[in-house]
């Protein structure tokens, strides 16, 4: 394949060994030797939160959920005492927390309340509030919607791996059909190529609408693995992600990339839900991206 990789297509990352590492294996990996890759086995996986987009101080998606299971608590004092309403309503930090770090117990209890709340709703009706929530609620920090706050050298990358022909999906532990209203038009990948949480679905009488069951577990540590094989076939060979839920999905591949936040001046700093992932990548020599000093620009 008679391609040339070109620094330039990377330009908001800085001239450096962490580019460098991309470029090379980029290069060696369709080139005839060690370490080759056929086409078909081309498949590259991305984290969402906190790997693609800004996830503090509360990832996208649980923004979100917080805001709906809150006014679906006000409305039905049932709820007031069910986990997470109860949670949600009296500001509880430590559950907070929990969320934002994915800890399996919190997500499981989101999740479960998140298959319930659009039970028996169509695909349409959920996105259409999922477009009101991304068009009118601005990210705390940057005091822009969340669609600005995609880092533009994630962006770039996908188009270098397209180049490639490596099939590139989106895997997070938060709802799939979330992420896949904004998925195209935000991200440039496909409804089909991002994997998450979801509910199933139920086609009756010419009517697809969701069940209040979750398909194939969260999408979580194992979970993520578990997956993108049922999607795709494959273990990925480059995998990118920065939080300890993401340990199984990177070293599942051959390239492992680990995005290290630790610029508080233009996005956060911080390590609290990736301290192992973190210690693995320097035991193990990931390919780490310092935010600070590997990227010229974050937003797009």
């Amino acid at each position: 394949m008679a391609l040339i990789l070109n620094k330039d297509m990377l330009k908001s990352w800085n001239d450096g060994p962490v580019k460098q590492s991309i470029l090379d294996f980029l290069k060696s990996s369709i080139e005839q030797g060690p370490n080759y890759v056929k086409p078909a086995d081309r498949i590259a996986t991305f984290d969402n939160d906190g790997t693609l987009w800004v996830e503090r101080p509360m990832p996208a998606f649980l923004d979100f959920l917080f805001r709906v299971f809150a006014t679906t608590a006000q409305k039905n004092p049932s709820l007031v005492s069910a986990q997470p309403y109860k949670a949600i309503l009296e500001r509880d930090e430590t559950f907070f927390q929990k969320a934002i770090e994915q800890d399996h117990k919190a997500i499981m209890a989101l999740e479960g309340a998140f298959a319930r709340e659009w039970s028996g709703k169509t695909p349409d009706e959920f996105e259409a509030e999922v477009k009101e929530f991304f068009a009118t609620v601005k990210q705390e920090k940057f005091a822009a919607n969340f669609t600005k706050l995609v880092y533009k050298p994630i962006l770039e990358l996908f188009d270098v791996l397209k180049k490639y022909e490596y099939r590139v999906f989106v895997c997070s532990g938060g709802g799939r059909d979330f992420m896949r209203v904004i998925s195209e038009e935000t991200w440039g990948i496909f409804k089909e190529n991002v994997i998450g949480t979801a509910s199933q679905y139920e086609y009756n009488k010419g009517t697809l609408t969701r069940v209040d069951k979750a398909l194939g577990g969260i999408a979580l540590g194992p979970g993520k693995v578990e997956h993108i094989f049922a999607q795709t076939g494959r273990l990925p060979v480059f995998a990118a992600g920065n939080g300890d839920v993401d340990i199984e999905m990177l070293e599942s591949a051959k390239f492992r990339l680990f995005i290290h936040h630790d610029d508080e001046e233009r996005e956060y700093a911080y390590e609290n839900g990736a301290e192992k992932l973190f210690a693995i990548a320097q035991e193990k020599d990931y390919t780490i991206v310092s935010m600070k000093n590997d990227w010229n620009e974050i937003f797009r």
